[in-house]
């Protein structure tokens, strides 16, 4: 048995590599002016791959441990965790827990950026 770490450090590597060079294709095929166009890219196809996979898990029991590990954890996390954060919003969805998923998403991106904001504000008047 492959040490988990192991097959999410390398998932990981890949989906990183994955992520820089889709997103820079992206960028030089659009040359983007006010919107980002290769994280976009990079966070819907992650999305897309994460359905895919979400539907061969569920009907093809042989899915085990270590593939999801791999490729959900490390290839998918690696590539975009904006992929993670829509399976996990997804199931909330499908068990009907409607309200939480809405308050989930809804507090993710809000509070997400708040903490970022913060943080650059913070630190931008102690450096200045």
């Amino acid at each position: 048995m492959i040490h988990p770490l192991l097959l999410v450090a390398v998932g990981g590597a890949l989906g990183s590599m994955a992520r820089y060079g889709l997103s820079g294709l992206v960028v030089r095929q659009v040359n983007p002016v006010n919107f980002p166009w290769g994280t976009f890219s990079v966070n819907v196809l992650g999305c897309l791959f994460a359905g895919i996979f979400l539907v061969a898990a569920e009907q093809f029991p042989v899915v085990n441990q270590d593939a999801r590990l791999l490729i959900v954890t490390g290839l998918l996390g690696g590539f975009t965790t904006f992929s993670a954060f829509g399976i996990e919003t997804l199931s909330l969805i499908r068990r009907g827990e409607m309200l939480i998923a809405v308050n989930y998403a809804s507090l993710s991106v809000i509070v997400g950026l708040c903490a970022m904001w913060l943080a650059y504000s913070v630190l931008k008047a102690i450096l200045s």
